[in-house]
């Protein structure tokens, strides 16, 4: 299958990028591949900022994993820094070959070179095999969330 390079996003990469976002069932509802003009400001946004960490996963010069680390320093749990994992995606025909674990491991790897005490993330409801992939990877779901959108 080649080699696996994770690597920072670069404005070449948004479309592969959105492509996967939009490849599942809630996906399909919330993005909009077409019109790459929301995603190329809010990659303009994420790219100037030091607490936030695009990444996506190439094999053999193909996008084809990516995720989104966010850093949060914070005062709870004695001043600790958390990380954030969002937007976690692999490609369809790379499904099942390992790139999530490598995805995850490396945004853990990340988190504690960055000095974080804890690793987070929210996963919808409906994605049950997503669910058990975190927990095979050590996270417990330890708390509700909930959103409200604007």
């Amino acid at each position: 299958m080649g080699d696996l390079e994770i690597r920072p996003t670069t404005a070449e990469d948004i479309p592969a990028v959105v492509a996967m976002l939009a490849d599942d069932p809630l996906g399909a509802q919330r993005e909009s591949p077409g019109d790459l003009g929301p995603y190329m400001a809010a990659f303009e946004r994420l790219k100037t900022d030091p607490n936030q960490h695009l990444v996506v996963a190439v094999r053999e010069g193909r996008v084809v994993g990516t995720l989104q680390l966010t850093i949060v320093p914070g005062l709870s749990r004695r001043g600790a820094t958390r990380s954030i994992v969002e937007g976690v995606r692999v490609h369809g025909d790379e499904r099942g070959s390992g790139l999530g674990t490598r995805l995850i491991e490396w945004a853990i790897d990340e988190s504690r070179r960055q000095e974080c005490h804890l690793v987070q993330l929210t996963s919808d409801q409906t994605r049950t095999d997503a669910h058990r992939f975190y927990e095979r990877l050590g996270f417990s779901a330890s708390h509700t969330g909930f959103k409200l959108q604007l």
